[in-house]
């Protein structure tokens, strides 16, 4: 198995662009219609206490925190923190004595999602520029990493994986939502998703027996993928947990 290749440099300026808008007060203008805002995004939040201008930059496929069993004290890390909704809440959670981490590889999402942390008055969290590729923290240095639709994206995953678990600690856990493509997904199909970019994740989603491979790989046990809802054609949202070794 091979991750299908992606253009790094597209991602990155579209959310940048959504971004800019964003802090210009605009829609971020990336949900495409046809229902999309019932499968992604702020719908997947409901009870939860959040600004109405953060909520619009919310474009994840599920909430991870619902998966996340965040406790307080703990430092939590969120990988491609975009607008900072799910550092927001779970700084809530981990309370005064605990650190949320934001990490996004643009400057504009990190500028809006600092000033969304700011308006909301939360001082336990900061946001750092990098991938997800190589974090910018040290070994075990966290208790639990987050994610929203984020890993699906990324051209190299093992490498995700693997410094996911370097900078858990021992024990440490893993709990996101992200995009699985479906068993019957051909090469033919990935490979055309990659010509056109209809639907960005289409050609680099692991299958449910691939992330759990890969996670395997990256160390970890007690991995739990729980596939939740359609978010298009043969690409579903699911919840992934997971641990590393005590």
């Amino acid at each position: 198995m091979r991750d299908n290749p992606m253009n790094p440099d597209a991602i990155r300026d579209r959310y940048a662009a959504a971004a800019r808008r964003a802090l210009a007060g605009e829609e971020t203008g990336l949900l495409n219609g046809d229902g999309e805002a019932e499968r992604i995004g702020a719908v997947h939040y409901a009870g939860e206490e959040v600004p109405p201008e953060v909520a619009a930059t919310s474009l994840g496929c599920g909430n991870p925190l619902a998966v996340a069993d965040l406790h307080p004290g703990e430092t939590v890390l969120d990988l491609g923190s975009g607008g900072g909704l799910d550092v927001l809440l779970s700084a809530r959670r981990v309370g005064p004595t605990g650190r949320a981490i934001g990490l996004d590889m643009t400057d504009e999402m990190l500028t809006l999602a600092r000033r969304h942390a700011e308006q909301a008055g939360v001082t336990n969290a900061e946001f750092i520029k990098g991938t997800i590729e190589q974090i910018p923290l040290p070994d075990a240095s966290v208790d639990v990493v987050i994610s929203n639709c984020v890993i699906a994206l990324s051209p190299n995953k093992r490498a995700v994986f693997a410094e996911i678990a370097r900078v858990l600690r021992p024990g440490g856990r893993l709990g996101i939502t992200d995009i699985l493509a479906a068993e019957t997904l051909t090469d033919a199909e990935r490979e055309q998703a990659t010509r056109t970019e209809a639907i960005e994740c289409l050609a680099t989603a692991l299958t449910a027996g691939q992330y759990k491979n890969l996670l395997r790989e990256a160390g970890f046990t007690a991995i739990r993928v729980n596939p939740t809802h359609e978010v298009a054609s043969k690409l579903r949202a699911a919840t992934i947990n997971a641990t590393t070794p005590p």
